[in-house]
């Protein structure tokens, strides 16, 4: 069987539980064709970067699927026929991770963004730039042109 990371969105307005359960009723019909559901993760209330119908924030769930493509395939499509969800995403995977998602680990566990170091965030002193030379003026080497040179203007 092939190894799937599925993520689907459901509305706002859906409590935590219900979003619980729809996890259960997608991961029967993947128990029922004979798939399994080796993890699942809620990553909870997420804004959306758009609005996706009429919806503003929604309800994200992830889950690690072992199961032939037939049951992906109908699992996806009961997903596309439900109004409670928004969008989903089946992605197949060569081996799924055993580690906690990037989104559920914290900040300082990632190491990525959350530490800035030295650097003193976005805008901090860059220190000295070592081999790069002076730049110069602003203009350079370019001849600068005055309004007088230009004999072509339009009441000649």
């Amino acid at each position: 069987m092939a190894l799937y990371e599925h993520v689907f969105i459901a509305r706002q307005d859906v409590s935590q539980q219900q979003v619980e359960a729809l996890t259960e009723q997608y991961s029967t019909i993947l128990k029922e064709q004979g798939g399994s559901v080796s993890k699942t993760e809620y990553w909870g209330l997420r804004n959306l970067a758009f609005k996706v119908k009429k919806n503003r924030k929604g309800h994200y769930t992830l889950m690690n699927i072992d199961a032939p493509h037939a049951a992906v395939a109908e699992m996806e499509r009961q997903m596309g026929i439900s109004d409670d969800v928004l969008r989903f995403l089946t992605v197949r995977v060569e081996e799924h991770e055993s580690e906690p998602s990037a989104m559920m680990q914290s900040r300082g566990d990632r190491g990525d963004r959350g530490d800035r170091g030295d650097r003193g965030g976005r805008f901090g002193d860059r220190g000295d730039r070592g081999d790069r030379g002076d730049r110069g003026s602003r203009f350079g080497d370019r001849p600068r042109r005055d309004r007088d040179e230009n004999t072509d203007g339009g009441n000649e």
